[in-house]
């Protein structure tokens, strides 16, 4: 069932949305080699402190978990698509870091996630990270009143497949807003047309994913939550929480 939110939900979703920004911000600003990702993970605690909110990620158990979520930030490094437990890992010169957070304030979640590179950066990389933001403002711009969800996974799935990318399966965004994970599903990939139709109140997570070496597999990690790259190429990720309005996508995520 899609809960449609009203104006004024929105308008709170977007102050939880702002603690998400902050938090994003201050964790790339962090990033740096030799930073452990337990360090990136306190940073992001500490917005969540100084705002008053708390953390959708911390203790989250879905049905495929052997764990609860350990933490309030994922933190996925090169071949590792999403879901990245933090560890006492080191970040080296020329890592790629995808990171994914979110914060509950006033009984509303934002989601959103961010892909950069440390130290010295790959062309590759750089060329990866750039594909998901497209294929990211490509979904943005495609929902709006009236299309359908198979819109924005086209324009997602449209813009990784022409950049030779590949494109985890099973995995997309979600309906947001109470709970972090609501009706409906967000492919980033499929017909366009097709699927439900988008109307003024929806609130999605869109979040695209890529493969850096245009293969779709995947596997979980001995942790049972970080997904990997098959073939060990390098991945990365873009999310903003965004609203479906009559005045066009209103993106309640954006960096501050």
């Amino acid at each position: 069932m899609v809960e449609l939110k009203t104006d004024t939900s929105i308008d709170a979703m977007h102050e939880a949305g702002q603690v998400v920004g902050r938090a994003l911000t201050a964790v790339h600003k962090a990033a740096d080699v030799g930073v452990s990702l337990l360090e990136l993970d306190e940073v992001a605690h500490e917005v969540l402190r100084e705002a008053g909110a708390t953390s959708p990620f911390l203790g989250y158990r879905p049905s495929f978990a052997p764990t609860p979520f350990p933490a309030v930030l994922c933190v996925s490094v090169n071949d590792a698509i999403v879901h990245g437990i933090p560890t006492r890992y080191r970040l080296r010169d020329g890592d790629l870091v995808s990171a994914d957070f979110g914060a509950e304030l006033g009984g509303w979640v934002g989601d959103s996630a961010i892909s950069f590179t440390v130290g010295t950066p790959r062309e590759a990389d750089l060329r990866l990270i750039e594909a998901a933001e497209r294929a990211l403002d490509a979904g943005i711009a495609a929902a709006v009143v009236g299309n359908r969800i198979g819109d924005i996974a086209h324009a997602i799935g449209t813009v990784c497949r022409a950049a030779g990318y590949g494109i985890p399966d099973g995995f997309g965004g979600h309906g947001i807003g109470r709970r972090m994970h609501e009706d409906p599903g967000v492919p980033n990939e499929g017909r366009p047309g097709r699927g439900m139709k988008l109307r003024h109140g929806m609130v999605l997570a869109i979040e695209p994913m890529v493969i850096g070496g245009g293969t779709d597999g995947y596997h979980a990690d001995s942790d049972g939550w970080t997904l990997r790259t098959n073939d060990g190429s390098r991945a990365a990720h873009a999310e903003h929480t965004v609203a479906i309005t009559d005045a066009g996508p209103r993106v309640l995520t954006a960096r501050i």
